[in-house]
């Protein structure tokens, strides 16, 4: 029989956001919760909080270290260095830091110190001006870990979606979408689904590109010329496989029973539904990873930091999730 798994790991995200208020608020409530132990990679003065929010944080030398604190404190593995930024006021000297907590999460994910990581948020554009190469965290972590073809999944209770293009213009979509790369995220999302969804005879979908899905090549050609072969290819492997179906009737409640996951096209179609349906539960899952990787589905929020209004049932989430799928792997 396996031993207990190593606990979890918290990323900081950035400082200025709402990732502290959000990690904290899932520790007060851990015990109700029954959340597994985790521990957070920050600046523990940071972490701790301002008056009216404050927590106890303990640092720890190992991730090991957590579950013996846990249950008094939050355990934290410091960061070389004290986060600037404050709530609402990010500061672009953060970077390095923000950077270090990802890096460190994955490294320790590889060596098997940990069960899996979840990334509070980050601000992209911040890290950007401090160097930062990556599209975002998806890229990052992929690149750090050798993965060869990274998804991003959305997963909440009620749907999971796939966007086959991410944060790329809309009109540049047509022309990056293709055969080849439609079937090896199809691919990767039917492993995952078995993997660490449990789906025995995963059910996979394809939204259209176009209204109607093309209407036949009558509205766009890329559902016929694209999107079909890629689902034609996937059958003929013997999956569960459909579409391209239209998006507009796609997501209501009856549809929904006929599928356990979703490939859009783009950004928005994916990232609507799930945000009208699962707002305050929906979690980002990278799928193809040789970690575990979670993050809420929300960002860095700004505008609320250190308000009190920012509501921590993403991250709770995310957290959940993560210990999920690490368990069902554990149990492989």
């Amino acid at each position: 029989m396996p031993g207990p798994l190593p606990p979890l790991l918290v990323t900081m995200g950035d400082p200025a956001g709402i990732g502290g208020e959000i990690i904290r608020a899932a520790w007060r409530d851990r015990a109700r919760l029954a959340l597994p132990p985790f521990a957070v990679l920050a600046d523990p003065d940071w972490l701790a909080g301002e008056a009216g929010d404050r927590c106890a944080v303990d640092c720890i030398g190992t991730a090991s270290d957590a579950a013996g604190s846990f249950d008094r404190a939050i355990p934290v593995l410091p960061l070389a260095g004290a986060a600037k930024g404050r709530p609402g006021a990010p500061c672009l000297d953060d970077a390095p830091l923000v950077i270090e907590a990802i890096a460190r999460a994955v490294d320790l994910c590889l060596a098997g110190a940990a069960r899996g990581m979840v990334t509070a948020p980050i601000s992209k554009a911040n890290l950007y001006a401090g160097g930062f190469t990556h599209a975002g965290h998806t890229e990052f972590i992929a690149a750090r870990t050798g993965a060869e073809h990274a998804v991003m999944m959305l997963a909440g209770p009620s749907l999971r979606v796939v966007p086959a293009t991410i944060h790329v213009p809309l009109a540049s979509v047509p022309g990056l979408l293709t055969t080849a790369n439609l079937v090896a995220v199809g691919d990767v999302v039917l492993a995952a689904l078995q993997r660490d969804f449990g789906c025995a005879s995963p059910r996979l979908v394809y939204a259209g590109l176009n209204p109607h899905a093309g209407e036949n090549g009558t509205i766009g050609r890329e559902d016929v010329e694209i999107i079909a072969p890629a689902v034609q290819a996937l059958r003929a492997l013997g999956h569960d496989v459909r579409g391209p179906l239209p998006a507009d009737t796609l997501f209501h409640a009856a549809a929904r029973q006929k599928w356990d996951a979703a490939i859009c096209m783009y950004h928005d179609q994916a990232l609507v539904p799930v945000k009208a349906l699962d707002f305050d539960q929906a979690v980002n899952v990278t799928l193809g990873l040789p970690i575990v990787r979670t993050s809420p589905d929300h960002g860095t929020a700004f505008d609320i930091a250190g308000k009190g209004l920012a509501r921590p049932e993403s991250m709770i989430a995310a957290i959940r999730l993560a210990d999920a799928i690490a368990t069902r792997r554990a149990g492989e």
